[in-house]
């Protein structure tokens, strides 16, 4: 099935309120099929504030229209910038490091556990691409996710306490999930037209980008845990940091799969791909007082279609 993808700027917080009360009102209207399908009509609006969050969350990890432009005619140094931005901004990457760095103090361990990381990242994030071996980012990234609530799950000491069992080997588990993000981070650069020529130095310095994005992060998260673990607060807050962290990864599992589920079956959603077309169409308009209704005849009525869609009128 082809998947739907909408290239359309994420809405602002008062076009999200907009287009939630269109769909909210759309759906009580006492039409035949509206009576035969608000079962699955309000279990789909349960989702839609992940949905409409989704763009600026989830999306921000994605590259971008303007990424694919640039990338037509980047040298070695334009990705590097990529790859350092890329890192900046995933979410998911970011929380899973501060997992792994939360109760983390030796330098030589820091540098342990970042350095199987980093190696398992670099394993499948340059082998992949090479190889072009693909899966649907939205589900990569949903594992992703789960893996900030597994690293959450072990900082608070879940499985001794809920499981009665012993953590496992955190090492090699942290060098796992290195694996599991560095395919995350290859699916995304896959979504580049990165051509044949130079393609390897391509993904490396995509590589030395996320790198130096990964350091970046991991300087500020280290001067941040260091100040906080000197104060009271961090032995009374530190629960409560871990179980945000894992709370943040659920959501961005859900989100994840909302997403993979949008793009999958775009018509069992309230927005499908011709209402999402009118819906930005309407947000771009300027807001005007109504006027007066007018009947206009049918011969007159604008009948259109968008895409492969069926035609029809407004």
């Amino acid at each position: 099935m082809k998947k739907f993808t909408a290239p359309f700027p994420p809405p602002s917080a008062p076009q999200q309120l907009r287009i939630y009360g269109k769909i909210a009102a759309d759906c009580t209207k006492p039409s035949p099929s509206n009576l035969i399908n608000n079962h699955l009509m309000y279990k789909k609006l349960i989702f839609l504030p992940i949905g409409l969050t989704l763009p600026t969350v989830a999306f921000a990890h994605a590259m971008s229209e303007a990424d694919q432009a640039a990338a037509l005619a980047a040298g070695n140094f334009e990705f590097i910038k990529l790859g350092a931005s890329h890192m900046l901004t995933g979410y998911d990457h970011l929380l899973f490091l501060f997992g792994v760095m939360f109760f983390l103090t030796g330098f030589k361990e820091i540098v342990k556990f970042i350095t199987a990381f980093t190696i398992g990242h670099c394993i499948t994030l340059i082998f992949a691409t090479l190889m072009h071996i693909r899966a649907d980012y939205y589900l990569v990234d949903a594992v992703i996710a789960l893996t900030v609530c597994y690293k959450a799950f072990d900082n608070l000491d879940g499985f001794k306490k809920y499981l009665g069992t012993a953590s496992p080997n955190m090492l090699g588990a942290v060098f796992g999930f290195g694996l599991i993000h560095g395919f995350g981070l290859s699916t995304r650069l896959q979504q580049l037209p990165l051509g044949h020529d130079g393609l390897v130095m391509k993904i490396l310095s995509f590589n030395v980008g996320v790198e130096l994005g990964q350091v970046a992060a991991l300087l500020i998260m280290g001067f941040v845990l260091a100040q906080w673990r000197h104060t009271a607060s961090f032995t009374k807050f530190s629960k409560g940091a871990n179980g945000a962290l894992m709370v943040a990864g659920g959501l961005l599992f859900l989100m994840q799969m909302h997403g993979f589920q949008h793009t999958r079956y775009p018509d069992e959603f309230p927005l499908n791909k011709d209402d999402h077309y009118h819906v930005h169409q309407d947000m771009a308009a300027p807001i005007e007082p109504a006027p007066l209704a007018t009947q206009v005849p049918e011969s007159e009525s604008s009948v259109h279609s968008h895409g492969e869609g069926l035609p029809h009128s407004h």
